[in-house]
């Protein structure tokens, strides 16, 4: 049995970005393990969804664990740094946000789980983050340095084909809207997404997942409702924009060179 770490930024990003490979992974019959940098603490909330006193922190570490359990993840962990809000706000200057910490202080959290779990492949993000998130960014920079440290020789970063997003964003952006669903254009500033599909060389195939990665997104109720985009979408529309998963590798390419990040690897 081999085994798969994946690293997210908060609660709710393995659900989008990951989801269908985690599933199949566990399908597969390997260990799959899930970190996060934060327990999204800044997450936005509905008026009254949370109980009287309740912290959004532990609604959101509650979902996840659900989102764990559908998954099929055996191991969960929170490397307790803060959730630093979107680029640009305040927040972000948290000497207790994850943006603020030490890269080589918190890559070795990360690594003492990797060589714990005697990790075979990492997922993180790509250098942007995907989208620019400074969380997200900072899972890029501490999980590479977490998988020298801990001698994990196969990482993979999770990213978006951007021609593949862009065509798809508009091809069903008119039928979201007649569902009452607004969203942007795809050139509006803040949603240029990912990587040019030139750099990306892993294509992941998820689409036998999808049942799997929705439920995992309802189970983030207090972020995905059902009148979300992602779950408010089309069936075909939801099987276009997470039936597959991208990802870059170092070495590999040019062009998609792999579909199975757990290829040659035993289950």
């Amino acid at each position: 049995m081999a085994t798969l770490v994946s690293f997210h930024a908060h609660p709710d990003d393995e659900s989008i970005t990951a989801g269908g490979l985690l599933r199949r992974a566990a399908d597969q019959g390997h260990r799959v393990v899930l970190v996060f940098g934060t327990r999204g603490e800044l997450g936005e909330v509905p008026d009254g969804f949370l109980d009287e006193g309740e912290p959004l922190w532990q609604r959101r570490v509650a979902e996840t664990l659900e989102s764990a359990r559908i998954l099929g993840v055996s191991r969960t962990e929170f490397l307790g740094y803060v959730d630093s809000g979107m680029m640009g706000e305040p927040s972000n200057d948290d000497p207790s946000c994850l943006w603020q910490a030490d890269i080589d202080q918190a890559a070795g959290r990360l690594a003492a789980i990797l060589r714990e779990e005697q990790a075979d492949v990492l997922t993180v993000y790509d250098d942007n983050g995907g989208y620019g998130h400074p969380d997200h960014i900072q899972v890029h920079r501490v999980g590479l340095r977490a998988a020298e440290l801990a001698g994990t020789g196969r990482v993979y970063q999770l990213t978006t084909n951007r021609e593949y997003f862009e065509a798809g964003w508009e091809q069903f952006r008119a039928g979201a809207e007649a569902a009452g669903i607004d969203i942007p254009d795809s050139d509006a500033p803040g949603v240029e997404m990912g990587k040019p599909e030139a750099e990306i060389t892993g294509r992941f195939d998820v689409s036998d997942q999808l049942e799997a990665k929705r439920a995992s997104m309802r189970a983030h109720a207090s972020q995905i409702s059902e009148h979300s985009l992602f779950l408010g979408m089309p069936e075909e529309a939801f099987a276009y924009a997470f039936g597959v998963e991208w990802a870059i590798r170092d070495g590999q390419g040019p062009g998609i060179t792999e579909t199975d990040p757990m290829a040659g690897l035993p289950a």
